[in-house]
């Protein structure tokens, strides 16, 4: 049943003679899972918690970020260096108090996703990464759920539902991630701001689709929009039955498209090293800064860092720190691209601790 106050706040949406009150009864006993409270995830949470979706969950391990703040409309300057997840669910649930949040404050990944996973009816992929996308499609088919999936490029986005009442999944339409080398970081190659806005949108739109049976839903179709020119595309793709074959989820070894370093408060920083003792600690200032004055870990100066990666372990926690954060920002950066799983930078570095 819809308490009075729920019928007011959807009465825009009931009054559709394709809806009606029995379709916003589907949207209230639906459950949905968003892979990233990011640039895609932040409109995909909004319109599914506004259309009144009666349980949402977040999963995203990530901190908000400066760099987020252009795209990433959930959060504000005063949520840097918070934990997305918990931020997102905080102004989603201000939104509308009539539907339960869910916060799973972890980076999903072979191990944890089919837990997650099992207590939705559905997974909406709002991730930056190839390794990702294709370890959410598995989990997907592997418990029989449909997956909306976004992807965004510069100017250009990508929507599509896979693993929809037997329809094609992502491998279907692409098979195998790219290699190293063959995917741009999209962290330099940018991305407009409301770019991630319009094809959040569209994804929480084929949600709404799944639950309530209405519209034809994007299965077997692979949506292209250009917001320069303001054209859309579609192509159709079909469903290979060896994909439907997975039963275990691996881990692969993929570059990731878009990985940002966590980036952490000095406070934050001396947390997780009390909690995590794994994380290897570099200062990737020069060898006579680090003799003036430190917080401790090895010297791995940014100049030569490349040359000397084989010293650290990639299984392992990373985190960096210099003088301001910019050096370890690179440093950040150029570790993640030779493949080193979680690495931390230091916001604003040791200089504002009087180092």
């Amino acid at each position: 049943m819809l308490s009075v106050d729920e019928k007011m706040r959807y009465s825009r949406q009931t009054v559709l003679p394709e809806m009606g009150e029995a379709a916003q009864l589907l949207l209230k006993a639906a459950r949905v899972l968003v892979i990233g409270a990011g640039g895609l995830g932040c409109p995909v949470l909004q319109y599914l918690a506004a259309a009144g979706v009666g349980t949402l969950g977040i999963a995203d391990g990530d901190v908000v970020s400066v760099s987020n703040l252009q795209r990433q409309i959930l959060y504000t300057a005063a949520d840097i260096g918070g934990p997305k997840a918990i931020i997102a669910a905080r102004q989603i649930s201000a939104l509308n108090p009539h539907i339960e949040i869910r916060i799973h404050q972890v980076f999903v990944d072979a191990d944890n996703l089919l837990d997650i996973a099992t207590e939705y009816d559905m997974i909406v992929d709002g991730s930056d990464n190839f390794a990702t996308r294709y370890l959410v499609n598995d989990a997907a088919v592997m418990l029989g759920k449909p997956m909306v999936s976004g992807a965004i490029y510069k100017y250009e986005g990508q929507v599509s539902v896979f693993n929809y009442k037997g329809g094609p999944t992502y491998r279907c339409l692409f098979p195998q991630p790219p290699g190293e080398g063959e995917s741009p970081n999209c962290a330099e190659i940018g991305v407009v701001a409301t770019l991630p806005g319009i094809i959040g949108t569209i994804q929480a739109n084929e949600v709404i689709k799944i639950i309530t049976g209405i519209g034809d839903v994007l299965s077997g179709r692979l949506l292209v929009m250009d917001t320069l020119g303001m054209t859309t595309h579609f192509f159709s793709f079909a469903a290979n039955p060896t994909n439907k074959l997975i039963t275990a989820l691996s881990k692969p070894e993929v570059v990731q498209c878009g990985v940002l370093p966590k980036q952490v408060t000095y406070t934050q920083l001396q947390e997780l090293l009390a909690k995590q003792p794994t994380i290897q600690l570099v200062d990737v200032r020069e060898a006579v800064e680090h003799q003036i004055s430190n917080i401790g870990g090895v010297n791995m100066p940014l100049s030569g860092l490349a040359d000397n990666t084989s010293l650290l372990q990639k299984d392992k926690p990373v985190a960096v720190y210099c003088a301001s954060g910019v050096r370890s920002m690179r440093a950040a950066q150029l570790l993640l691209e030779q493949g080193f799983g979680q690495v931390i930078n230091l916001q604003g570095g040791v200089r504002d601790l009087g180092l």
